[in-house]
Order: C-alpha cells, then structure tokens, then sequence
C-alpha cells in the first residue's frame, strides 16, 4: 500500500528537508571559507615568489590544503543529499580550486537547492 498522498506532476519545485537545510548551511561555510583561504593563498604566493620569502606559504599552505579537503567532503556530502549529477558535483568540486569562483557557486547552489532543482 502507497503512503503518498496523491500524484504528483513534477512541476511543483521540491522544498528542501531540514537535513538537506543543515547540509546546505555547512556547504556554505565551507565554500565561502574556501574562498576567503584562497585569496589568503593568493597572497602568501605573491609574498613567496615577488618577495623571496617562503616563510608564510609553508606556514599557510596546509592550513589551506586542510580546508579545502573539508570543502571536498561537505561538497559531495551535499551532491548526494541533493542528488546532483556526476558532472555538476565535480564543477563545484573544482570551484573551490580558482579565486573567487567558489563565492559564484556558492550562490548558484544555494539558489537551486532552495528550489529543489538538481545541479
């Protein structure tokens, strides 16, 4: 016996669950902290190679690995939850890797999961 309540058409847009709620708020953290350590990135680079001075790249640059890995995991934690396609995971995936592209996907994700559309 069905437990649904009545068919239905596919138009009506999905309203995200409270855990895919949860997941999308951890996603965006993660994505905005990417972001903001990339640029971070960014400049202990120029300090690296414009300047001769190594010593905040090898200080900063682990903490920046760390963070992009926590991005990775709560990325794919929010492509299963919200069931993206195997192509638009591995787009934000890489998002996280140019300067402030991850601020662009952040948004367009936020936006489409708020309207149950998949990525």
């Amino acid at each position: 016996m069905s437990t649904e309540t009545g068919p239905t058409t596919g138009t009506e847009p999905r309203t995200p669950t409270r855990v895919l709620r949860g997941t999308l708020t951890r996603f965006r953290v993660a994505a905005y902290v990417t972001g903001v350590g990339l640029l971070g990135l960014c400049a202990v680079m120029v300090i690296r190679y414009g300047f001769d001075n190594p010593t905040p790249s090898a200080v900063y640059s682990p903490i920046h690995g760390v963070l992009y890995m926590i991005y990775l995991v709560l990325t794919v934690d929010l492509a299963i939850k919200a069931r993206w396609s195997v192509k638009g995971a591995v787009l934000v995936l890489l998002a996280g890797c140019v300067p402030l592209v991850s601020f662009v996907a952040e948004r367009a994700v936020t936006r489409r999961v708020l309207a149950g559309r998949k990525l």
